[in-house]
Order: structure tokens, then sequence, then C-alpha cells
């Protein structure tokens, strides 16, 4: 089995009150220690004493993060990957940009506010030595942007998901009625874990503001190739009283291989 959760754990430096990172830090890493991934994709974490904290908290796994460039202090913010290292041997990592330039750090197009990343890693698990591409990202949130990140995105896994299977986290900002939820899913290339358990979810919402119902949304997702068998997934709606983890739900899912 492979338990893969995908967490935007807000941006430790903004101006949120009784949910400031300091305030919900430990409660943050909490849910992720009571799920216990082995694959996590964590997005909104800048590289500074948040990440230092997530590091410190995790000693366990591998952390992988590129900081996402351009200009300013969100410089320093990362999407990053992590695997627990005893569940895998790392044979590959690598970073693109989502942009016409993929290869450029730093770069953006079609308008998007942030340069945004895309890490990748590719694991051998343990014992059994099968290989699969892990892949986490974060969408940028203009529209025009959200569909040039989707195609370039697919582009990039195109290229790849012959060679070996895929799981793909990410904050997408988008719902799952958009042009680039069908991007990814519309053909099976990707099958969306959480509606492999859940086909008829009605409340599969991720983002929520802190707990505002009139901004939910279902924009954080777990992706993954024919290769898998969604064994469970679920959305992780814990807080304690009015603190939060983040202004956004983990989201997880087991996987088992196909015979």
């Amino acid at each position: 089995m492979i338990k893969v959760m995908s967490f935007n754990i807000r941006y430790g430096l903004a101006s949120d009150g009784e949910n400031h990172w300091n305030k919900r830090k430990s409660l943050a890493l909490a849910r992720v220690s009571a799920f216990g991934p082995d694959l996590l994709g964590l997005q909104e974490c800048r590289d500074d004493a948040q990440a230092d904290f997530v590091r410190s908290n995790l000693p366990d796994y591998h952390f992988l993060g590129i900081h996402r460039q351009g200009p300013g202090d969100t410089a320093l913010e990362m999407a990053p990957l992590l695997f627990r290292q005893s569940a895998f041997r790392l044979q590959g990592t690598g970073c693109f940009w989502l942009s016409e330039t993929p290869e450029v750090p730093g770069s953006k197009s079609w308008d998007s506010y942030y340069p945004r990343t895309v890490s990748w890693a590719r694991l051998a698990c343990q014992p059994a030595g099968a290989v699969l591409t892990y892949v986490n990202t974060h969408f940028d949130y203009q529209p025009t942007a959200i569909d040039g990140d989707a195609r370039c995105l697919r582009q990039w896994l195109d290229q790849i998901r012959q060679e070996t299977p895929l799981i793909v986290t990410g904050d997408f900002n988008a719902n799952k009625d958009s042009n680039a939820y069908r991007l990814l899913t519309g053909d099976g290339a990707l099958i969306d874990a959480f509606r492999q358990v859940h086909p008829n979810a009605d409340d599969e919402a991720t983002f929520h503001a802190f707990g505002r119902q009139e901004e939910m949304a279902p924009i954080d997702w777990i992706l993954v190739s024919d290769h898998f068998r969604v064994v469970d997934a679920q959305i992780d709606r814990c807080r304690e009283g009015n603190l939060f983890p983040s202004d956004h739900y983990p989201v997880t899912a087991v996987l088992d291989w196909k015979a």
C-alpha cells in the first residue's frame, strides 16, 4: 500500500489572526502525522522558519523543495514534495516551471500572477523495487494561467507516462468542472482518487478559507495512473474549535498496485 496526502498549509507570513501559522503549525503537522503518508505534497511552504518547522517535525522524510523565484518576498515559496525514506529509494528528481519556457527558473506565462513550479521524484518502492514517478505542483489562480498550467503539465506527463506509473498531487486552483480538470483526467490518463471511492460525492470541497462556507471549492486533488487501485480516499476535516490546520483541508488516498 502507498499512502498519499496533498496539503496546502497556507504560507506562514499571512495575516490570518487567530489562524496564523504560529498558532496552527502544530495542528497542521499533527494531521500529517495522524495519516502517516508515504508521499506528501505540500503547497505554500516558505523556505524560512515554516519549512524549518516542517523538516524538523518530519525527520523520516526526504524534503525536495524548489523556490518558485520571481520578484519580492514571495520568491521563497515552494510546493515541496516529501517521501518516507524507509519506503522508497530515490532514483532521480527534477523541477520545471509552468510556463512557455519551463526550463527557465522563475519564468511565467499566460498572465500568471506568480511563477509556478512542478517538482518530481522517480522512486523505487521498497522492498519490491517497483518504480513510480511522484509529482507535486501548485497552479496559479489567474483563469488563463490555470489552463496554461494544465496544458504544460499534461504535455510533460505525456512524455513520461509510458515509462513509469504516476502519482500527482497539487492545489490546482480549479474546480472539477474546469477545463484544467478535463485536460488532466478527461481521457483517463489520470484518475481522480477521491472520485474513485466517492463517485457521487457532493461534499468534496478542500479549500474553505478558515471555515467560510461560501468560499468552499474542490481544488486540491490526488491523481493517479491506471497502474493503481484506489483503496480509500478522504478529506481530513479535523480542527480544534475555531482553529484550523490551514485554509485548505488535506486530501488523502491509499493506493495499491494492480495485479
